[in-house]
């Protein structure tokens, strides 16, 4: 079985390192599985439920599409003021709609990411994480990883040529990955 996995960035600065991160995880996907970034994000307008009606803004329902595709989401977040930056929160909310139908419900969801800080944005992955859980998916919350100092450590070095970070993301998409087909039996 192939498995899809939907990365969201929460960061839309050119050189992120949480974009990076997410490059890294999917250069380094093994055989058999896909990490797709998906890109427009920062398009998507703020929730506002008066506009998602049956001609919902295109840029939303692009992705709620690439979600419903997905079989897994991988999110990576920085840590913005002590939470997730608020392009990540709103896509969240957009994937949370419809309410109990939505793209991400029941769906397998892992939150990473990079911050400058010492903690490595582990307040705003417990957000992520939170606000994902709300909105229907199936948080693996044993499955972390926060990389502190990113300003530092990926001072030079992409993410993607850190061993030590490629180790722990293919690792996480590991189980990611377990986690779909061991579902995949039960939803057939």
């Amino acid at each position: 079985m192939s498995v899809r996995i939907l990365a969201l960035v929460g960061s839309l600065r050119s050189g992120s390192h949480n974009r990076q991160l997410a490059e890294a995880a999917a250069r380094h996907a093994p055989e058999g599985t896909t990490v797709e970034l998906y890109e427009g994000l920062g398009d998507i307008p703020f929730y506002n439920e008066d506009i998602d009606t049956d001609s919902a803004p295109a840029s939303a329902v692009r992705l709620r599409e690439a979600a419903g595709r997905a079989d897994a989401l991988l999110l990576f977040t920085p840590e913005y003021n002590g939470t997730m930056p608020a392009v990540l929160k709103n896509g969240i909310d957009w994937l949370s709609r419809p309410f109990g139908g939505n793209a991400v419900s029941g769906k397998p969801t892992a939150v990473v990411g990079t911050a400058f800080g010492q903690y490595g944005g582990a307040w705003a992955q417990e957000e992520a994480r939170k606000a994902a859980g709300i909105a229907g998916g199936s948080v693996l919350g044993d499955l972390q990883l926060t990389i502190p100092n990113s300003m530092v450590r990926f001072a030079e070095t992409h993410p993607a040529d850190d061993t030590e970070v490629t180790d722990q993301l293919v690792e996480i998409i590991h189980r990611i990955s377990g986690h779909v087909t061991q579902a995949a039996p039960q939803a057939a």
